[in-house]
């Protein structure tokens, strides 16, 4: 049991000064632009910040018309450093960064850890980035608000429907799914294979895609389901990758940015 989740990757995919990550936070979102629509759900990468910073601000700029209603964030992601079964809860009462304390939902935690497919793994938590990275963007935006971080491993669309579907709430309450897209390719093969799958995303069509898709794929998956469910539509505000923002073009990594209205 642990009560507090402790920045894991501060000075290293963001600046651990919280004077320059504000900045840089503020910077990212003062460059995106947004019709003024709250969207129930994004999905945003999780790179180092100067790789796709950009493009996360493409999708928190909708989110942040929501700073007077929005309370509660549902955080997803893949659990990139442990072989995991399922979803990953965390014991912390609090997750840090340097721009301060986050705290999660008990109350919303606990009603999902009744599930089969969900427990609690704080090793998982400890040194996973692709949930961290967005809380920065997340404390800019909203002056009070809580998280329900679940790493997502080896899980079914279903597992994930179950689970987003017992959190949805109301207004108050925002799903960010956190994933990038393709790896590791040269720059026009990434081009080619991340507009397939930003095809598929806003098409609500999770089984297009496949394991070169996007890392965070089985989050995704449940994400459409349930937003297929409930009638959202899927848009795509923004699609690059790191050849775009920072870095060769020969080995890249895709980004995008989605909304669920």
């Amino acid at each position: 049991m642990v009560t507090k989740r402790e920045a894991a990757v501060a000075g290293t995919f963001y600046p651990a000064d919280a004077g320059k990550l504000a900045a840089m936070v503020d910077g990212f979102l003062a460059g995106a632009q947004s019709d003024g629509s709250l969207p129930k759900a994004v999905i945003a990468p999780h790179a180092g910040y100067i790789y796709s910073g950009p493009i996360a601000a493409s999708a928190y700029s909708y989110l942040a018309n929501g700073k007077d209603t929005v309370r509660r964030v549902i955080l997803l992601g893949p659990a990139h450093r442990v072989r995991l079964r399922g979803l990953a809860a965390s014991s912390a009462q609090i997750f840090t960064t340097p721009l301060g304390d986050v705290p999660v939902d008990q109350e919303a935690l606990a009603m999902v850890l009744d599930l089969p497919q969900v427990r609690i793994w704080d090793e998982a938590h400890a040194f996973e980035h692709s949930l961290e990275v967005h809380l920065p963007f997340l404390q800019r935006l909203y002056p009070q608000f809580s998280i329900v971080p679940l790493l997502v491993g080896q899980a079914s669309a279903e597992d994930v429907v179950e689970v987003l579907e017992k959190l949805w709430g109301g207004p108050e309450t925002v799903v960010v799914i956190s994933s990038d897209l393709s790896h590791f390719h040269d720059y026009n093969t990434a081009q080619h294979l991340d507009q397939t799958t930003a095809q598929a995303i806003t098409a609500l069509n999770g089984e297009a895609l496949e394991y070169e898709s996007a890392c965070g794929r089985n989050a995704i998956r449940g994400l459409l389901n349930v937003a297929k469910k409930k009638g959202l539509n899927g848009r795509l505000v923004d699609l690059r990758n790191s050849g775009d923002t920072s870095g060769s073009r020969s080995r890249v990594v895709g980004y995008g940015a989605f909304l669920f209205e």
